[in-house]
Parts: C-alpha cells; sequence; structure tokens
C-alpha cells in the first residue's frame, strides 16, 4: 500500500498527499475495474462520519473478473445502479452475482451518443464539459438520479450498493457528490473525492486520448488538460440546481423526492 501511493504521488502533483493517501485506503482492488472505491469514512461537518462498506462507486464493471466477484460477495454488493445509456450497457453488460437487484438509470446518457466527428468537434470546442455538468445537463439530473436515492432509503442494512458509469467520473462523481452532500460531508471533501478520479482513471483515459488525438489534430496533453477533473465543475452542477431549483434542498425535494424526513433517514443509515 506504501509503494502504491509513493508512486501514484508523482502522477498528479497537484492533488494533495494527504488526499491521495485518503482516497488509496478506500480503493477496492478488483482486476477488472478501476476507479472502484467505497464511498464511505468522509468526516461530516456534525462530527459523525460515512459508514464503511455500504456504498461504492465505480467505472464499468462488464470486465469482472471471478475473484472480482468474490469481492463483490464479501463485500455484500447487491444492489447496483448503472448510469450508462441503453446502448452503452447493452455493448458491456455488467458482470454481477446472482439475484443482484440491477437498474439502469440512463437519463442523458443516450442523448450524449454521438459519431466521432461530432465527438471531435466537441473536442476541438471549449465548455463541453462545463455544458455537461451545468445547463446542458440540468434536465436529467433529476430523473437519472432519483432512482439512487429511492434505493438509499430503503435498501437494507447488511447489503451494499454500487453505483457506476463508464469512467466512473462525471455521472458518478455528481451522484457521489450529491449523496455526501445530504449526509453533510464538507464540500472541499467532496471536491478531492471527486478529483481522485484523475489518478485512478489515469491509464484508461492515456488509451482513450491516442486515438481521439488522431481525430482530432490536438495532442494528447491538450486532451488531457480539457478532460481533467476540477473542483469548478462541481461548482457549476451545484450552481446550475441552485439556479433552477432555489437551492440544492428545493432540487432534492422536488426531483429526487429527498425532503428532511428522508434526509434524516439517508443520515441515519449511512452516518455514524
Amino acid at each position: 500500500m506504501k509503494k502504491l501511493i509513493f508512486c501514484l504521488a508523482f502522477l498528479i502533483p497537484l492533488i494533495s498527499f494527504g488526499q491521495l493517501a485518503d482516497s488509496t485506503r478506500r480503493l477496492v482492488h478488483v482486476r477488472g475495474a478501476v476507479n472502484f472505491r467505497d464511498v464511505g469514512g468522509y468526516k461530516t461537518t456534525d462530527g459523525r462520519q460515512v459508514k464503511w462498506n455500504r456504498v461504492f462507486r465505480s467505472a464499468s464493471i462488464q470486465g469482472l473478473t471471478p475473484s472480482d466477484l468474490d469481492t463483490l460477495r464479501a463485500k455484500q454488493i447487491y444492489t447496483v445502479i448503472d448510469f450508462r445509456g441503453k446502448q452503452e450497457s447493452a455493448q458491456a453488460p455488467d458482470r454481477l452475482l446472482p439475484q443482484t437487484d440491477y437498474l439502469l438509470s440512463p437519463a442523458g446518457s443516450d442523448d450524449g451518443m454521438m459519431s466521432k466527428e461530432r465527438m471531435s468537434q466537441m473536442f476541438k470546442g471549449d465548455g463541453f464539459l462545463e455544458e455537461f455538468y451545468g445547463k446542458g445537463g440540468i434536465k436529467y439530473f433529476g430523473e437519472r438520479y432519483r432512482p439512487l436515492f429511492q434505493k438509499l432509503l430503503v435498501m437494507n442494512d447488511t447489503t451494499a450498493m454500487l453505483y457506476h458509469c463508464t469512467g466512473g467520473r462525471d455521472r458518478t462523481g455528481m451522484a457521489t457528490a450529491l449523496f455526501l452532500y445530504t449526509l453533510g460531508v464538507p464540500r472541499q471533501t467532496i471536491n478531492e473525492d471527486f478529483t481522485a478520479s484523475n489518478i485512478y482513471l489515469r491509464p484508461m483515459m492515456g488509451r482513450m486520448m491516442k486515438p481521439l488525438a488522431e481525430q482530432t489534430g490536438m495532442s494528447v496533453e491538450q486532451l488531457n488538460k480539457k478532460m481533467e477533473l476540477r473542483p469548478e465543475l462541481l461548482d457549476i452542477f451545484f450552481e446550475a440546481l441552485k439556479s433552477e431549483y432555489g437551492s440544492v434542498e428545493a432540487f432534492m425535494q422536488k426531483e429526487l423526492g429527498i425532503g428532511e424526513k428522508e434526509l434524516g433517514v439517508l443520515r441515519a443509515k449511512y452516518t455514524i
């Protein structure tokens, strides 16, 4: 573990060593998926702590090995929420344990499917991630994340949940930000959990960027800069919710079915 932290510390020098050590501690070591992390362990503003081994986030899990499934079984992960689109999920179906409660929540993801030519144009422009996190995505946030929060409310206390998309960074990152926000985790901590995906997706992003660089005529370095996760993206996300609904809490009440009573249930179930 110390060797892993030491090596990763040199990959993303802009991320603090304290954040890296904490994020590495929560990494779930599987062979067939990346960016698979426990969302637990974070301190809340009222002195509580998010429970370990209840909620997990990941990139795509279609490549899980038999030993990886044993890991899911040991962690009792029998609820899976998939934020990918219908086409994405059909092309790479999840590997799941028998009797898993699986739910596809694809709102906005199928609209994101596009040709290589359209994707190339998008990367050459500016602000596509800002659009995705803000006004371009706002109409999908409620429909996409309502199933997650409704499952969190009723999930029994002896099993765990995993939610994911393809890279486990954007759709999954916003889900995690909302979940931690409801539990009272400070925004600084939420930001650090969000940007930690820059570390764990570095090998995957490297493989993706080479062919994309050829298509766009941009350098890998330029593309990496455009795709880097930054706290400002979560600022845009939360500000879009406030602008559209008046407050994050009003969004949660109207679109997710999470009011004061439900907030109390979530905090009782997922913090200690």
